[in-house]
């Protein structure tokens, strides 16, 4: 006999579904600007948003964070679209999906906690400089260049066009005026910020704002919901013949799952429920991509702007992320034509607002000050985003993180004893690593010639076949005589 699970207390369902409409109203402005700013139909992001919530929100692994379109893949989710075409997207988000399902199914999701946070922080760092350097143009209802040292070197251009430009100069008002909202609402609003969160309440005043004085600002384009689809076909699957296709599938999988499991234990941080399985909080990432993949949509990833507001909002179980999903759904199919009356350059707003949260600037100088190296890491990440691509800058990123931590660990140790007259003792302690081979060989080298050596390595952790073989030949050198001039000491043996 199978035993009825019991109904959750009023109290919690009354609670879930107040958390839902707080992030249903967060979910709808960011879903439709990460859409745009992607170069996709708006409709788009929401169908992510939908997927988020009705598919990945009922599955295990987090019970509270909120999925869906993030504005940390919107940078790479475009060079996609720019290299590869739109039509290659669902079988690029697909793949990934399956990607990350496997990821999880060989339970690596405890493995993305091991990613150097200076990486992790310097990937968001450059993800923002990205989206505002791009959304900047699109707050003045203009194209961006396509690569980031473009977006800069066009900067002075763009200011001399929209001075010039009246319908430039109105879409700039709408867009600063929607930051400037997104950044005064909950002092402004009080109470108020709970009921209407910033990004809506930004978004819908610019909306009337331009309605009401009737300035020629550009708004979004709505081809409805189901003509945005894009199912895949047999014929996409070739795609993934293409390396250049395979190594964008592997980034946007690595990245959505990165941003998904350090997101999921920041949400854990702030709430005393349930603990994440990152293997299982995987998994759904991934099923949710996969299915975001064949409906030719936007790849999803935990959303933290989300995920603390539900949260915040009282959220105690799923039901609340899944509602959110039932709410997009039902806004998507009912009352499309909503989106057509936004600005542009209002979403453009949320995204630079968006942006700029992503750049720890309030961490970066403490960070400075007590770890150089990891602040190099997280500077030089950024700006090789901007100056390349999200995949090449995060990939430096961790070559640098790795080359920082080998050379921080390879800490060796020399002690020259020449208190005895024929005799002096050299003694080496620590990690003898190539690293640190020319200072080993600086300091033997500088020994005096007509003096007798002893070379003990014996208190070395480890030492490397680099090290090993320039020290024995060091002595060899000295022994060539047939004198035993050098005398070395090596480090024990471990047993089997």
């Amino acid at each position: 006999m199978f035993s009825r699970l019991p109904a959750p207390p009023a109290g919690v369902v009354r609670s879930d579904v107040m958390a839902s409409l707080v992030v249903f109203l967060i979910a709808v402005p960011l879903c439709v600007g990460v859409a745009v700013a992607s170069g996709v139909p708006a409709e788009l992001g929401l169908v992510t948003g939908i997927v988020g919530g009705l598919v990945a929100g009922i599955l295990p692994g987090s019970s509270l964070q909120v999925s869906g379109p993030a504005a940390g893949l919107t940078v790479l989710v475009y060079e996609a679209i720019q290299t590869h075409g739109l039509a290659a997207l669902g079988v690029i988000v697909l793949a990934s999906g399956v990607l990350q399902m496997a990821l999880g199914a060989a339970r690596c999701g405890r493995w993305f906690r091991g990613i150097s946070v200076a990486v992790v922080q310097g990937m968001l760092a450059g993800i923002g400089l990205v989206l505002i350097l791009g959304q900047v143009y699109a707050m003045v209802d203009l194209s961006a260049p396509g690569s980031g040292p473009e977006k800069i070197g066009d900067l002075p251009t763009l200011v001399v066009d929209t001075a010039s430009s009246r319908t430039a100069v109105s879409a700039f008002l709408v867009g600063a005026g929607t930051i400037a909202v997104l950044g005064l609402w909950k002092r402004v609003a009080g109470r108020l910020s709970q009921a209407f969160p910033a990004p809506l309440a930004a978004v819908a005043l610019a909306t009337i704002a331009v309605a009401v004085l009737d300035l020629p600002v550009a708004t979004v384009k709505v081809q409805g919901l189901i003509k945005s689809l894009q199912p895949l076909d047999l014929g996409d699957f070739f795609r993934l013949g293409d390396m250049a296709v395979l190594g964008t599938v592997v980034a946007f999988a690595l990245i959505a799952s990165a941003e998904s499991l350090f997101s999921a234990a920041a949400v854990d941080r702030i709430h005393n429920g349930p603990r994440t399985n990152y293997n299982k909080e995987l998994m759904a990432q991934g099923v949710g991509n996969t299915v975001c993949g064949l409906l030719g949509a936007l790849p999803m990833t935990a959303v933290i702007v989300r995920s603390s507001a539900n949260v915040r909002a009282g959220a105690q179980t799923k039901v609340s992320r899944v509602l959110h999903g039932v709410w997009l759904l039902l806004f998507a199919a009912l009352l499309p034509a909503a989106l057509a009356v936004i600005p542009l350059a209002a979403l453009a707003g949320v995204l630079i607002h968006a942006g700029g949260k992503l750049i720890p600037v309030r961490e970066l100088v403490p960070l400075w000050r007590e770890h150089r190296g990891e602040a190099v890491v997280l500077v030089v990440t950024a700006l090789a985003i901007v100056a390349t691509n999200m995949f090449e800058g995060v990939l430096l990123g961790l070559l640098m993180a790795v080359a920082k931590a080998a050379w921080e660990t390879s800490v060796v140790h020399l002690e020259v004893d020449d208190s005895h007259a024929r005799r002096i003792r050299v003694r080496l302690t620590g990690n003898a690593t190539f690293l640190r081979l020319p200072k080993i060989l600086d300091t033997l080298e500088a020994l005096p010639p007509d003096r007798l050596i002893d070379l003990d390595l014996s208190g070395l952790h480890h030492l490397d076949h680099s090290c090993h073989t320039a020290m024995t030949s060091w002595a060899q050198q000295h022994n060539e005589d047939g004198t035993e001039v050098v005398r070395v000491k090596i480090p024990p043996t471990p047993p089997p």
